[in-house]
């Protein structure tokens, strides 16, 4: 009776502890794929802002050369 009790416990705490590393693994990739997103995300605004302020350098030059 013990050693069945015991083989219960083990193959049933065997199983959740797969399933909580498949969640766990999921939820790292999540979490991967957004920051990926985010960094993207802040890569195209520094890049918007970059072509302003290169815009507008441009404009102060061409306006200096027009006096």
């Amino acid at each position: 009776m013990k050693k069945l009790t015991l083989l219960a416990l083990t193959l049933g705490a065997l199983s959740v502890g797969t399933g909580c590393h498949r969640n766990t693994r999921e939820a790292a990739k999540d979490d991967m794929e957004e920051a990926g997103d985010k960094a993207k995300d802040k890569a195209e605004d520094a890049a918007d802002a970059t072509g302003d302020a290169m815009e507008k350098a441009g404009d102060k030059v061409e306006d200096a050369t027009d006096k």
